[in-house]
């Protein structure tokens, strides 16, 4: 009778598997190809390129206004910011001054957006480290805001509602109203998200000293956004380059020093409370007026080059253009928040579990059709 081998791998034996794609259809796939010693990683290659589109292809065959519905899946939680981008690029190749009130619209908008982005990356954040409430929790209050988008502009998730020149429509009579019952009901579930998850032992022993990005790093990788400010990175265009109305509001960078999981986690977590306070001060203060400038059904921007960037709730969003004089773009190229972001995941994760791994590829929020655009 021959006996079954066992074979134990050494401490120096290296081997390789795949975590993921977990399903080629759905919309945020991306493979690690990990190098493991026993349940180590010893090196994270990250595979991406699964949903590619060609969006910076397509966009030489659309006009200015059909390039918006393009943006829209990138970040497909970060809608208007991106929307935004590319309108402000046009506004600015033009030399148009959108109204004060498109302006504080926009501004809103972009600020909901991003509550609605932090709320379902905390959701899915918790649930990934083993917190399956938090999935019901945040999803609850992003629902409030999705009922705010679909009742203004009759969609939920991909909007393409700024545009050159300023709105698709007007705000719906409601918006006002909708938007100041959503702060008071935020400030007051907010505070669940710390008892919840925040101050969850098991959850902290998993965040904190795990993935240490120092400041360093995040500026060599190009890391914007709460990921890179959780390493002391003030990286704010909102700060840097105030655009539409971020000029006339109060707010603060949040900045942490410590650079790990658990900072990037906190940043994300403020940020929320932050940008309640931009919307608190703008929701009374909407002037009247138009909600576009007239333009004319085809644009066509002057020969030269041009660059436009705002902040998503990931980063730093660049769209540089550059024209031909023709209505079509000659070129267009984006400069996304999470291309830059994932691929500090490597650096991050080495010497760590592969539970660790899922945690850190977690605080860097991922959408992985901004990557594979």
């Amino acid at each position: 009778m021959v006996e079954k081998a066992e074979v134990i791998l050494g401490e120096n034996e290296q081997y390789v598997i795949n975590m993921g794609p977990q399903h080629p259809s759905t919309h945020g796939v991306l493979r690690f190809e990990l190098s493991l010693k026993g349940e180590i990683v010893d090196k994270v290659v990250p595979h991406c390129g699964y949903i590619h589109r060609g969006i910076e292809k397509m966009c030489e065959a659309n006009t200015y206004q059909q390039i918006i519905h393009l943006t829209d899946r990138m970040d497909y939680l970060s809608a208007h910011p991106n929307n935004e981008a590319v309108s402000l690029l046009v506004e600015k190749a033009l030399g148009i001054e959108v109204p004060e009130r498109v302006k504080v619209i926009r501004t809103m908008l972009s600020e909901l957006g991003r509550l609605g982005s932090h709320q379902l990356w905390w959701a899915a954040f918790g649930m990934d480290l083993g917190a399956l409430t938090t999935f019901f929790y945040g999803l609850r209050d992003r629902e409030k805001i999705l009922d705010i988008f679909e009742e203004s502009f009759g969609s939920r998730l991909l909007h393409s509602y700024i545009c050159p020149g300023g709105l698709m429509n007007d705000i719906h009579p409601n918006f006002k109203t909708r938007v100041k019952e959503l702060i008071p009901y935020l400030r007051k579930k907010l505070p669940e998200y710390d008892q919840l998850l925040t101050g969850n032992v098991i959850f902290t022993e998993r965040s904190k000293n795990i993935g240490i990005m120092t400041k360093e790093d995040a500026i060599s990788y190009g890391i914007t956004g709460p990921s890179g400010r959780g390493s002391g990175f003030a990286c704010d265009v909102r700060k840097a380059e105030p655009y539409s109305a971020y000029d006339r509001v109060d707010f603060k960078e949040i900045l942490m020093t410590e650079g790990d999981t658990f900072a990037r986690y906190q940043v994300r977590i403020l940020e929320m409370y932050e940008s309640i306070k931009i919307l608190e001060q703008l929701v009374d203060q909407i002037p009247d007026g138009d909600y576009t400038v007239k333009m004319k059904p085809i644009i066509k921007l002057p020969e030269g080059e041009y660059y436009q960037r705002v902040e998503t709730a990931r980063g730093e969003l660049g769209v540089y253009a550059v024209s031909t004089g023709e209505k079509f773009p000659d070129r267009m190229r984006f400069r996304t928040p999470n291309f830059s972001n994932l691929f500090i995941i490597d650096k991050l994760a080495r010497g760590h579990k592969i539970a660790d791994l899922v945690a850190i590829s977690g605080s860097l929020d991922l959408v992985i059709p901004d990557i594979d655009r």
